[in-house]
C-alpha cells in the first residue's frame, strides 16, 4: 500500500525536543510512524511536515499541500499519522478530511490509535477526535487564564512592544518570562513622544523623521530590520498605554512590574493631540493647505474639504455635500481656496491689538489673575482630598476584584469612571497650580504677539501660517462662501473674544471682536 507519512508539533520547541510535556516531538512521530510502515510492508511515498503549527485550523502549509495531492494526483492509498489530534482538533475540521480521504479511498492510520472503518471502528474515530478538540479548548482556556493572572501581576502576557524586549530570567528558582527596555529602541521611542507632544509635528511627518533617526521594526527573529514603521505603526504605537507602565488584559488595566519609558504628562498630551487631530478630521497625507482642518461649514457644522481642479485651481467644499446618510446633503457651494485665505488674513487684520490698548489690558488681566491665585486656595484643598478619595477607592476596587467581590465588567466600569475623574481633578489642578508668573507670562506674551498678528500672519509663508492658525484658532465657519465667525484658543479667547475681565476703561465695553456680521 502506497502511503504518506503527516506530522505536526505545536511550537518550534517540540521540534527539537525528544518528548515534551504537549507530545513527541518530529523526529520521534517519524520513527514510529516510519515502524509501522516497514512492519506493514508497505510503500513510503513521501512526508509532510508542519514545525511549529497549530492543529485549532486547517491553514498548515505542509497539511494544504498534502490535501491538494490528494485531491488531484490519485497516487495514494494511505495517510499515516502518530495520532488523531496531529491530523486536527476540531471536529470540523476532521470530519472535512476524513471525508476528503474516504471520497477518494484512503485509509487513515493512526500509530497509537486502532481505527477502522467499522461502524464501532468510526465511533472510536469520533470519540478521538472530540478528545482532541477539548484537550485544545482547555488548553487556550488554561493559556488564557495563565495571561490574565500575569496580568493582574504586573506582568506583560504579549509580544514585547517596540522599545521593549522579552527576555526570560531565573527569578526564585524558576524562569521567568518578562520585558525590559531595549537600550536601542527605547531612546528613540521617547523621541516620537516628544516630538509628538510638541504639536508641530504630524504622524506622516513624524514617520518619516523616525525613520531617518533608525526607528525601524523589530524582525521575525526579534532582531533590528530595516524596514521603517508604518504611518499606522507609528500611530499604535503612540497610543500603546505600555510605555507609561500600564498592562491592558480583557479591558482592564493594571499597574506594570516593567519600567515606563514614557512620562505620564508627555503620553496624555499625545493622546489630547491624537484625539483631536482625529476629530477634525485632518488627513494630511492627500493634499496640504494651511487652512485645512480649520474651516467649518456654518451651516451644517461639517469640516471643509480641499479639492484640486484640472491640477491648478484649489477649492474648499462640505463634507456633508457627500454625507450617504443624508440624501439631500448639505447645499453650500465650492468656495475659491484665495478667496478663503484672503478673508482669513483679514481676520487676524480686524482682531489685531492696538497698542495703547494692550497696556491696559495688561495691568487689568493681572490683577485678575492675581485675585483668581488668591481665591483657590480652598478650591486646591478640595480637589487634593478628591484626588486621595478616588485613589483609595481605586485601591479597594482592585482588592474587591482580586477577592472575587465583583466581576470584570464592573471592575472596568468603575475604573473607567475613577480614571476619568482623576484626569478631571489633575487637569483642574495643573490650571490652579499655574503660578501667577507663569500666567503673567504667558498673556505677556500673547499681547505682544497680538499686536503684531496681522503683519507676521500676512509675511509668514504657508508653514508659518499653518503654525498660526494652530496655535490661535480653534475653528473658522464659513457661510454663502465668506468667512462669518471665529472661536479662539487659550489665551487668545481672552483677548478677541468679550472679556471676562473688567477692563471697560482700556477696551471700552464693547470688547475687541467685531460682531459676527462684520467678521
Amino acid at each position: 500500500m502506497r502511503c504518506v507519512i503527516y506530522l505536526r508539533v505545536s511550537t518550534k520547541e517540540q521540534a527539537e525536543k525528544d518528548l515534551t510535556e504537549d507530545g513527541f516531538s518530529i523526529a520521534a512521530q517519524r520513527e514510529a510512524c516510519v515502524r509501522r510502515i516497514r512492519d506493514e510492508g508497505w510503500e513510503l511515498a513521501d512526508e509532510y511536515v508542519d514545525k511549529g503549527e497549530s492543529a485549532r485550523t486547517t491553514d498548515r502549509p505542509q497539511l494544504r499541500a498534502m490535501l491538494a495531492r490528494i485531491a488531484e494526483d490519485g497516487d495514494l492509498e494511505a495517510v499515516v499519522v502518530h495520532k488523531i489530534d496531529r491530523l486536527a482538533r476540531n471536529m470540523e475540521d476532521h470530519i472535512a478530511i476524513r471525508a476528503l480521504l474516504r471520497r477518494r479511498g484512503l485509509v487513515l492510520v493512526s500509530v497509537t490509535e486502532n481505527l477502522d472503518e467499522t461502524a464501532s471502528g468510526r465511533l472510536v474515530e469520533g470519540i478521538h477526535a472530540l478528545m482532541a478538540e477539548f484537550y485544545s479548548a482547555n488548553l487556550a482556556n488554561e493559556v488564557r487564564k495563565g495571561m490574565g493572572q500575569k496580568a493582574k501581576l504586573g506582568g506583560y502576557p504579549h509580544k514585547a512592544p517596540l522599545g521593549y524586549l522579552n527576555v526570560r530570567e531565573p527569578i526564585g528558582g524558576r524562569q521567568v518570562a518578562h520585558i525590559v527596555v531595549d537600550p536601542g529602541r527605547a531612546p528613540l521611542v521617547k523621541v516620537a513622544f516628544d516630538l509628538y507632544a510638541t504639536g508641530e509635528w504630524t504622524i506622516e511627518r513624524l514617520a518619516e523623521e523616525m525613520a531617518h533617526r533608525g526607528l525601524h521594526n523589530r524582525g521575525r527573529d526579534g532582531h533590528y530590520s530595516t524596514k521603517a514603521l508604518t504611518v499606522s505603526g507609528l500611530a499604535h504605537l503612540l497610543a500603546h498605554r505600555a510605555y507609561v507602565g500600564v498592562v491592558e488584559w480583557d479591558g482592564v488595566e493594571y499597574p506594570a512590574s516593567h519600567e515606563p519609558i514614557v512620562e505620564r504628562a508627555t503620553f496624555d498630551k499625545v493622546q489630547e493631540l491624537l484625539a483631536a487631530r482625529a476629530m477634525r478630521g485632518t488627513r494630511e497625507r492627500r493634499h496640504h493647505h494651511y487652512l485645512k482642518g480649520l474651516l467649518v461649514c456654518g451651516v451644517c457644522g461639517r469640516r471643509l474639504s480641499i479639492q484640486f481642479s484640472k491640477g491648478t485651481y484649489t477649492y474648499f467644499y462640505c463634507l456633508g455635500q457627500k454625507d450617504r446618510r443624508n440624501p439631500s446633503g448639505c447645499q453650500e457651494r465650492y468656495v475659491a481656496a484665495d478667496q478663503l485665505e484672503a478673508e482669513v488674513e483679514d481676520l487676524y487684520q480686524r482682531i489685531e491689538v492696538p497698542d495703547d490698548w494692550a497696556a491696559g489690558l495688561r495691568e487689568a488681566i493681572a490683577a485678575e489673575v492675581a485675585t483668581h491665585h488668591e481665591d483657590t486656595t480652598a478650591e486646591r484643598e478640595l480637589l487634593a482630598h478628591r484626588r486621595e478619595h478616588a485613589e483609595a477607592e481605586r485601591f479597594k476596587l482592585m482588592e474587591a476584584y482580586y477577592a472575587n467581590a465583583i466581576d470584570v465588567q464592573m471592575l472596568r466600569r468603575e475604573q473607567e469612571r475613577i480614571g476619568a475623574e482623576v484626569r478631571s481633578i489633575e487637569s483642574r489642578q495643573g490650571v490652579l497650580d499655574a503660578s501667577l508668573e507663569d500666567w503673567q507670562e504667558v498673556m505677556d506674551l500673547a499681547l505682544r504677539f497680538s499686536t503684531r498678528c496681522a503683519t507676521a500672519y500676512r509675511r509668514g509663508g504657508d508653514r508659518t501660517r499653518k503654525l498660526f492658525n494652530t496655535a490661535i484658532l480653534d475653528e473658522v465657519h464659513v457661510r454663502d462662501g465668506h468667512v462669518v465667525e471665529a472661536t479662539y484658543k487659550e489665551p487668545f479667547d481672552l483677548l478677541f473674544t468679550v472679556p471676562k475681565f473688567e477692563y471697560d476703561d482700556a477696551v471700552g465695553a464693547g470688547g475687541l471682536e467685531p460682531s459676527t456680521s462684520a467678521v
